[in-house]
């Protein structure tokens, strides 16, 4: 197939370097009033008063959405936030960090590594909530501007509000993953090479 410059066109885009931050529309003080009140939260839980980074080498996934939403923590503020969601996804090389800044010990790192061996990381029903994405990415047959209350091909759950811009695609992979994120969900999580290190001082995956 080829389109009117007779270029091929085989469903797939290749973006080289892919950026995400909230989706618009959710910056809106109001706009996240109506999406607490309409109980579209992005997260199950009341979140921590910290973000924490993620990265990895290579993330694949079947079953790509991405919208946005709002992530509420314990003293009732409101979070914006872009939901990614992937029915499968691996990872490879997978690091989290979390520094914490404590009276007197100061800065306290905590970082977790996985998927460093000949296993990646595999997650299904996976949902992250996050600020910041960056990495080079492909897709395959994806959907932009789509009603974010119609997303049909991630995970069960993974839609947004009706007249909220998102977007879906069959397949995913990103290399050179970083993002920073509030939560993150998943119905199976299976770390193969897990490792777990606290230490002091400032310790990140980026």
């Amino acid at each position: 197939m080829k389109d009117e410059q007779e270029r091929p066109v085989d469903g797939r885009v290749r973006w080289r370097r892919f950026a995400a931050v909230c989706v618009p529309g959710f910056a809106v003080t109001g706009v996240l009033a109506v999406a607490l009140a309409e109980g579209a939260l992005a997260a199950s839980f009341a979140v921590s008063g910290q973000q924490f980074k993620v990265s990895a080498d290579r993330l694949t996934g079947e079953g790509f959405v991405q919208y946005g939403s709002v992530d509420v923590n314990a003293r009732d503020q409101l979070l914006p936030v872009a939901v990614t969601g992937i029915k499968k996804a691996e990872m490879e090389s997978l690091c989290q960090s979390v520094v914490t800044t404590l009276p007197i010990l100061g800065d306290i790192s905590l970082k977790l590594s996985a998927g460093t061996g000949d296993k990646p990381v595999e997650a299904t029903d996976l949902f992250v909530d996050a600020t910041q994405l960056s990495g080079d990415a492909s897709f395959k047959n994806i959907e932009i501007g789509r009603d974010a209350s119609t997303l049909d091909k991630g995970p069960e759950g993974g839609q947004g509000m009706q007249d909220a811009f998102s977007q879906q695609a069959d397949t995913l992979e990103i290399s050179d993953l970083k993002q920073t994120a509030w939560a993150t969900n998943a119905g199976t999580f299976k770390l193969a090479d897990l490792s777990m290190k606290i230490t002091k001082g400032k310790r990140e995956c980026f």
